[in-house]
């Protein structure tokens, strides 16, 4: 067989890089092209994305694609969910896309109430309820003096907005439409019910296709700027999670198993061959979104690590000078739960300085605040690790039993973090692979060509590709009691 190319553009809410997979014998190598910081930008409008920053990073992953000598077979993007561009009727951007953690969206939830009740907007599209869904975002711009939807043609989010920039394409791919709570992920198709409730202009929404779609190929002027040929632009699972949920090394006819695809966030959930849309998964607050192969994404998002990242910005400030490991040694010597936090807490949602955050948090729950860094990142890991269990066992009681425990993505490099995961959620953790995301995007491509039959195909792929490390549970009794004290904490506030 052989060995076909192609690059994974993963971009996340903190960072973004381009991967070269390589898939030969039924094997993946991944080598990374380039790494790039992704800042939002405060503007008189908002907290923004800077599009036209991250276009260029694109543009300079494809030149160094170019510059390996290999031919390319695809590209793919992926991104976080929920974030979108508005286009004129000329194909231009009428503004930069609003950030998800801006504002603006606050109390819009009880706005989309009044329009629709909430039980029934869940039970078409099993979103979760949170003010960054992108209903709520559209929801601002029409309160926004700019007029924006007055003058859009269409909206695209994030990755479908990349994609029309390479290839002249307008259309979206279920797994990143899903996550806006404007789509039925029953029947696969734009809700008329929800769009026409909350006033919105239907022909905003575009075209949808299955994660796995080529959209076109490169313009002749993306050709000439990045010295590429025709290469394929492909839709991979176009959200994050998507690509890393397609990417669990799970093999075999069991589903006894659950994901933790942690990063920023931590995505807690399972695979369900169809939504769960009934009222006690909504009181869950669980969410169904699209993934490869026809599959549900049934999960809740948890605050992960964004909580350490925001300590860590915080810390850099100050001119703080210990490493990630040195961080984690001291958060391993630090004494065990010195105080609780739930990740959730509204209090820790928006930028700003954190260890100021947790302290006041601790203030008002009337707990001992960390006395110092390694007690700062051990008590964020085991409130992220406790929070994680709390919501495995409402996973339980709406789907059934769960024996093991995928953690997939960046966390899956924190031994700490996932020592303390399986010993919270009492269950073996298997972490790995750490390129989830990117991994699953390749294999998706590859799908696409028909390299790839099905969604078992790409684990069985993930499964010889990568080294997995496995955590067993430890002191059991002691982090259940811990959850206990959590479940009350957060009851209590």
């Amino acid at each position: 067989m052989t060995a076909t190319h192609s690059i994974a553009i993963d971009l996340g809410a903190s960072s973004g890089r381009a991967m070269l997979g390589s898939l030969e014998h039924g094997r993946l190598v991944l080598r990374e092209l380039h790494r790039f910081p992704n800042n939002p930008r405060e503007l008189p409008t908002g907290l923004h994305w800077d599009i036209e920053y991250l276009f260029g990073q694109v543009l300079q992953s494809l030149r160094l694609a170019r510059e390996t000598g290999l031919e390319l077979s695809g590209i793919g993007i992926d991104t976080w969910g929920v974030d979108y561009g508005l286009l004129s009727p000329e194909r231009t951007l009428l503004a930069d896309p609003h950030h998800y953690r801006d504002p603006r969206t606050h109390g819009l939830i009880d706005d989309a109430a009044r329009q629709m009740p909430l039980d029934q907007i869940y039970s078409i599209t099993g979103v979760q309820f949170m003010p960054l869904n992108t209903l709520y975002q559209l929801l601002a711009d029409q309160q926004d003096p700019r007029h924006l939807l007055t003058g859009a043609a269409s909206l695209l989010f994030m990755p479908d907005l990349l994609n029309f920039r390479l290839s002249g394409i307008r259309q979206s791919e279920h797994t990143i439409a899903s996550t806006s709570q404007l789509f039925d992920t029953g029947l696969l198709e734009w809700s008329d019910a929800i769009i026409e409730a909350m006033r919105l202009p239907r022909s905003l929404f575009p075209s949808t296709v299955p994660p796995g779609t080529v959209v076109g190929t490169l313009l002749p002027e993306i050709q000439k700027l990045t010295g590429l040929g025709a290469v394929p632009v492909i839709a991979p699972a176009s959200h994050d999670t998507g690509s890393a949920v397609a990417a669990v090394p799970a093999v075999g006819d069991t589903r006894d198993w659950a994901y933790i695809s942690s990063g920023t966030w931590s995505l807690v959930g399972r695979e369900l061959a169809s939504p769960l849309r009934t009222a006690a998964a909504r009181a869950a607050n669980f969410t169904n979104e699209c993934g490869v192969a026809g599959t549900i994404r049934f999960h809740k998002n948890v605050a992960g690590l964004w909580l350490l990242q925001e300590c860590l910005r915080a810390w850099s400030r100050d001119d703080v000078k210990h490493s990630f490991e040195q961080l984690i040694e001291l958060a391993a010597a630090a004494p065990a739960f010195t105080c609780y936090l739930d990740p959730d807490d509204p209090s820790f949602s928006e930028f700003g300085d954190m260890p100021a955050k947790i302290g006041e948090y601790c203030r008002r729950t009337s707990q001992p605040a960390p006395a110092d860094h390694g007690q700062y990142v051990r008590t964020v890991l085991e409130s992220v690790a406790l929070k994680s269990r709390i919501v495995l066992d409402s996973l339980e009681e709406l789907t059934g039993p769960v024996k093991l425990v995928h953690l997939v993505g960046g966390g899956s490099l924190n031994p700490l973090l996932c020592q303390f995961t399986a010993n919270a959620a009492g269950r073996p953790v298997l972490a790995g692979p750490v390129e989830a995301t990117a991994a699953g995007n390749v294999l998706a491509q590859a799908m696409a060509r028909g390299e790839l039959s099905s969604l078992a195909d790409i684990r069985r792929v993930v499964a010889r590709s990568f080294n997995l490390v496995r955590y067993e549970p430890a002191d059991a009794p002691t982090w259940a009691r811990a959850a206990d004290a959590l479940r009350t904490l957060i009851a209590r506030t």
